[in-house]
């Protein structure tokens, strides 16, 4: 799996819309990436994982109700190469952070991401609050992609699938009472979906 790769298949859509044929596979394939696009937009997330431990850059911010340094970081789920670094004003390291714990501390139990590290007053090198001084080098991402999320790219692929029937954004036929306007943000259903899989960003 990459990062923000499509969430489910073309075999996968095509039974899911109950089709056989190979006509559409081309279109089905873009519906499938436009949704799974859709998706990461409205859930505020991404649901694929890095090849390879990348290094990214991250803030640390004072939390002075906890009286400690927290670090809000990508979706992370494997401890694979996990290296966090305090860098100085010119990017160069200056010592690792030590003595930290991942957050939420149940994440991996509840098979969702840690999101988050709070550092303990005993680490060797703590944030001082400059712009993007943490280095920190991980496999970012989802370690799979949840059933909830494959059933909501689904749906939204199978709406925009059939969207080209409807170039007016209007389905079904008002003769027979099955008028439909189709909305202008994923399908309501989609949302539902996503509900416990949204990310709301925070400074700490």
């Amino acid at each position: 799996m990459a990062w923000a790769p499509d969430y489910v298949t073309s075999t996968e859509l095509k039974a899911y819309m109950r089709i056989s044929d190979a006509v559409d596979d081309a279109e089905l394939g873009f519906a499938i990436s436009a949704a799974s696009r859709a998706i990461d937009v409205d859930a505020n997330r991404q649901f694929g994982v890095v090849a390879a431990p990348e290094e990214r850059w991250f803030t640390g911010e004072w939390d002075r109700r906890r009286c400690r340094w927290i670090i809000i970081f990508d979706d992370l789920m494997a401890v694979t190469g996990f290296d966090p670094q305090v860098q100085d004003a010119d990017g160069v390291d200056v010592g690792a952070i030590d003595d930290y714990v991942l957050e939420p501390r149940n994440a991996a139990v509840k098979a969702r991401p840690w999101t988050q590290m709070m550092v303990r007053p005993d680490s060797t090198y703590k944030p001082t609050g400059l712009r993007d001084e943490i280095s920190i080098t991980a496999l970012w991402g989802w370690t799979s992609v949840p059933t909830a999320v494959k059933e909501a790219t689904l749906l939204q692929a199978s709406r925009f699938a059939v969207r080209r029937d409807s170039p007016y954004g209007v389905a079904g036929s008002p003769d027979q009472g099955s008028e439909l306007r189709l909305l202008q943000r994923v399908d309501p259903d989609v949302s539902v979906a996503l509900r416990d899989y949204r990310r709301w960003w925070a400074g700490a």
